[in-house]
């Protein structure tokens, strides 16, 4: 009984931080979120409210993510489909 009632709040904490890093790389990864930022960034670029550079650095991050994001995907879909 006492060794719940101090394991509880690290358990109720461990729970809470696998649920916030789900999230975030639930939006990290999430292939529609990453496509709208990259077109997000390439209107601000044309309306030239971004520089070249900034852009560049930013697409080159994005297109990273992409392809990270695709490739879990493929690992996700081939996992499902060998069942």
């Amino acid at each position: 009984m006492i060794f719940k009632l101090f394991t509880s709040p690290i358990s109720l904490l461990k729970k809470v931080g696998e649920h916030v890093k789900e999230e975030v790389d639930k939006e990290y990864y999430d292939l529609e979120h990453i496509q709208q930022k990259l077109i997000h960034l390439q209107m601000m670029y044309e309306l030239e409210e971004v520089s070249e550079e900034v852009y560049k650095e930013q697409e080159e991050e994005l297109l990273q993510r992409y392809e990270t994001a695709k490739r879990l995907e493929m690992e996700q879909w081939q996992d499902l489909t060998k069942r």
